[in-house]
């Protein structure tokens, strides 16, 4: 039976009808809203409360589509409480709109489901902070450009002043101000007579109202107004608020606009156009081919400091000077580099040393990292590009106190980041396979989604798929002109929104840079989403595009895309991520090159792997050689210091001879050879140890060129002996010194064995991956939401079930404690035990924190109750000393 045949059934406030919800219904809502169990509400009365609160109430409204939002504004503006055929005609207007008419019972539903809306279709309410929030006044006027009503703004009029305004509409007089207000609100809301008032205006007049009809409602006039405006203020048309100020009431407005709220209406979400088509193998071998190069990006920057890489700022993050040494290292600009940083370092590759000159450094991580096949290793870059808060697109802004924000550095979190990133991918399933969107359209579907604080407070520009009012809103009128003005700077909400303009700035900032992160990561190949990106993000497999087209006919070309696009995919829990990662991962392993057991060397000296090498042969390769250039071939170029570097590692010239030759293709170069046994037969001719640190040599001759060339000065050399050396610098410093000299001197130890100059891997101590921050609450998990449905079931029967009080009991007024004696309370629990009885108790925590329970005690001994507790759904024991009162439960 519905409301309107029992009226008595109806809700008389919001707990109420969360009272009369099934536990679905209840999930729904704490899954939408989940700082309704933060924790976990005590009843349903509390739960009400809280859900009406003035952040949670913004956080909620925050989270609608623009055409729910519109619905809330217009319900802000209506009768309290409205029947759904006045929120339908404020939404569609005097002609009405078939789509508006179509979208209505949803956006409804989302209100009524995420309890900003209660009430039946007769009896709609809005809850009374977001009418707050969203009902005009003039500090902060009403998105919908309206303003207050005839009886809000005619209640500062001098009685005598309401009856003239009477007798100039020619209505009859009234014996009280009330009365004369409704009388005068009824003329407004007369189609008919309104008309027929208006057309009696002269036409400066209605030139007026044209220019206050879409808002803001607000003018200013002088103490002796204009003929034009006198007419308007003396039948009440324009109504002074303060002086000097006059508004448009709410009634003539709406008269004036045919009866709509909002000027636009979007009650269908604009579609996610799309601007060239690709074959679906084109783009993923695209996407196969960045996610390589970006493996390689990743591990190239870790092993350009593998010895230990830039210092840490003292307030955090990499220097300026260090992210243009990075950028030049990696041969990219500097903001791919920062991406490229924090990428790794979301993904726990990269972390500060902790050390007292602190470092960034790779963790163990990256070693282990490094072992696993290409396929997995992407799967973790991109699982971690999704999750990360951290935005690499503000490094080098500046922060609210005037900071430069730095890579790695603080204030490079943003909430919104993971959300955004995973909805931009989702509309990109949505496209037919292959296909490219326009980016135009894919920021007009966000904006709609979450609409931006303009449009939030009415200033923002209609969109192309708004349904907008009619022309000519009202007989009599000449058509709407609409000028900003009006006193005071429209915002909803002041001090409750999510941040300013730059935040929702961001938003589109953020859709940006996922686009082009997620080419370069390999998530996307041409724009459009690849197979593995689909995976990465649980999207089911895309339609075929009907065109054959490749490319679009010309600039701005939108290929056609089918009317119902592809169901957006939701965001996926923890495990559900991880394993749409290992099937992304599976996906791209056959797209990505084998790595190659061999090079090509050339009689210049460079050796060109034509592909990505084995890691034992890259390694090697990296310490014998410098790498000259990159790209699908890597060229190395041998040279008489690299060559020197691997003997220094501990190998001879008969091991690289025979490496050589076991991984290249062509026979060994002459010169290369040449080189390899010209460098070997002179290192470690010169000794080098601590003294300081020293020289040694048998040949003294050699000895004697170095103190007679003047580049020696600085070493601070003096001869102890025929073949010793004694130098001021230290070990390193000379080595460095005799190296530029052009000799090839090798370190040794106390003992005077050749000291291996092996290259070690500098670690960091174990490090976790940063932790997103999150946007608010984390949503809870299906057991979650059953256990706080179970606790709250049960505290809302303990505060509103009857009562029947212990005798001797004090009398307890509805939700308090129930307070007994401690005999009467014994007594009692020792009853029910025998009986199988339910009974009502009140106890107090450890913290001194009180709550109402429903338990059925089993035993009753050494001071403590053993009972069912029916608001935890389990068998608990309670301190006898504990518990303030029983109360038994009637039937």
């Amino acid at each position: 039976m519905s409301t309107e045949e029992n009226p008595a059934a109806a809700p008389r406030s919001l707990a109420e009808a969360l009272r009369g919800r099934d536990d679905v219904s209840l999930a729904a809502l704490l899954r939408s809203r989940p700082d309704l169990i933060t924790p976990v509400p005590t009843d349903l009365t509390q739960l009400a409360t809280r859900a009406g609160t003035r952040a949670s109430v913004v956080r909620a409204l925050e989270r609608l589509d623009r055409f729910t939002l519109q619905t809330a504004q217009a319900l802000a503006v209506a009768s309290d409480p409205a029947t759904y055929d006045e929120l339908l005609g404020l939404m569609a207007g005097d002609d009405g709109d078939p789509a508006v008419s179509a979208a209505l019972p949803h956006a409804l539903g989302t209100l009524r489901a995420q309890a900003l809306v209660w009430g039946g279709d007769d009896r709609l309410r809005l809850v009374r902070t977001a009418r707050e929030l969203l009902a005009p006044s003039p500090q902060h006027p009403s998105p919908t450009g309206l303003g207050p009503t005839v009886r809000e703004a005619g209640a500062g009029i001098s009685p005598g002043r309401i009856q003239e305004l009477l007798a100039t509409a020619g209505l009859p007089s009234t014996h009280d101000s009330v009365s004369a207000l409704n009388a005068l609100a009824g003329l407004f809301d007369d189609p008919e007579r309104m008309s027929a008032l208006l057309d009696q205006a002269p036409s400066e007049s209605v030139e007026v109202l044209e220019r206050l009809v879409w808002g803001p409602p607000y003018g200013q006039v002088t103490a002796d107004p204009a003929p034009r405006l006198r007419w308007l203020l003396d039948r009440g048309l324009l109504l002074p608020t303060a002086p000097g100020t006059v508004v448009l009431p709410r009634e003539v407005a709406l008269r004036l606009r045919a009866g709509r709220a909002h000027r636009t209406t979007e009650p269908v979400p604009p579609p996610v156009e799309a601007a060239a088509a690709h074959r679906p193998q084109l783009v993923d071998a695209t996407a196969a081919g960045q996610a390589y190069t970006a493996l390689a990006t990743v591990e190239e920057l870790l092993k350009d400091w593998h010895e230990g890489g830039p210092a840490v700022l003292r307030a955090g993050g990499l220097s300026v000077r260090d992210l243009k040494r990075t950028a030049v290292a990696l041969d990219v600009p500097e903001p791919v580099a920062a991406f490229w940083v924090e990428l790794a370092y979301a993904a726990g590759l990269l972390a500060s040393d902790g050390e007292a000159d602190e470092r960034y450094a790779a963790t163990p991580a990256y070693d282990e990292w490094r072992e696993r096949p290409a396929g997995e290793r992407w799967a973790r870059l991109a699982t971690a590009w999704l999750a990360a808060t951290r935005t690499p697109g503000l490094v080098g802004e500046r922060d609210a106190k005037d900071r430069t924000l730095s890579a790695l550095g603080p204030g490079l979190d943003r909430s919104a980041a993971p959300e955004v990133r995973h909805r931009v991918l989702a509309l990109l399933a949505g496209l037919p396979e292959g296909a490219a969107p326009d980016a135009g359209s894919l920021l007009a579907r966000l904006r709609w989604e979450r609409p931006p604080r303009a449009d939030r407070t009415g200033g923002g520009a209609p969109s192309p798929y708004a349904r907008r009012a009619p022309a000519q809103p009202a007989e009599g009128t000449r058509g709407v002109a609409a000028r900003a003005g009006g006193p005071g700077a429209p915002g909803y909400p002041a001090d409750g929104a999510s941040g300013a303009g730059g935040e929702d700035d961001l938003r589109s900032r953020l859709a940006r840079w996922t686009l082009a992160e997620a080419e370069m990561l390999g998530v996307t190949g041409r724009g459009a989403l690849s197979s593995h990106g689909r995976a990465l993000i649980g999207a089911p497999p895309a339609p075929r595009h009907a065109d054959t087209r490749t490319e679009p006919a010309g600039p701005g070309d939108k290929l056609p895309v089918h009317h119902r696009q592809t169901p957006v995919p939701p965001a996926l829990s923890p495990a559900e991520q991880a394993t749409a990662a290992a099937a992304a991962g599976r996906l791209l392993d056959p797209l990505l090159p084998e790595p190659l057991d061999h090079v090509l060397l050339q009689a210049d000296l460079t050796a060109v792997a034509p592909g990505p090498l084995e890691r034992p042969l890259a390694d090697m390769l990296g310490v014998l050689a410098d790498v000259e250039s990159k790209g699908g071939a890597t060229v190395y170029r041998f040279t008489p210091a690299s060559v020197r570097r691997a003997l220094d590692a501990g190998q001879s010239a008969a091991d690289l001879h025979a490496f050589l030759a076991a991984h290249s293709r062509t026979p060994v170069p002459q010169p290369l050879a040449y080189l390899i046994d010209d460098v070997a037969r002179r290192h470690g001719h010169l000794r080098v140890g601590a003294a300081s640190s020293y020289v040694r040599c048998d040949d003294d001759a050699v000895l004697n060129e170095i103190l007679a060339d003047r580049r020696a000065a600085g070493l601070g050399l003096r001869r102890l002996a025929p073949t010793v050396l004694a130098a001021r610098t230290d070990p390193a410093a000379l080595l460095e010194g005799l190296r530029a000299m052009g000799f090839a001197p090798a370190a040794e130890s106390a003992e005077g064995d050749v000291l291996i100059a092996r290259a070690e891997a500098y670690r960091t101590p174990p490090r976790t991956p940063p932790e997103p921050v999150p946007d608010g609450p984390p949503v809870p998990d299906d057991t979650l939401l059953a256990a706080a449905i179970r606790a709250v079931r049960a505290g809302d029967l303990a505060s509103t079930a009857p009562r029947r009080p212990v005798a001797g009991a004090a009398d307890t007024a509805p939700g308090e404690l129930p307070r007994t004696t401690a005999a009467e309370t014994l007594a009692g629990l020792q009853a029910a035990v025998l009986t199988n009885d339910t009974l009502w108790i009140g106890y107090v925590n450890a913290e001194g924190g009180a709550s109402q329970r429903v338990i059925a005690p089993i035993r009753v001994e050494g001071g403590f109750v053993t009972a069912y507790d029916h608001t935890a759904d389990e068998v608990r024991t309670y301190p006898l000393h504990r518990i303030t009162g029983v109360a038994e439960i009637a039937d």
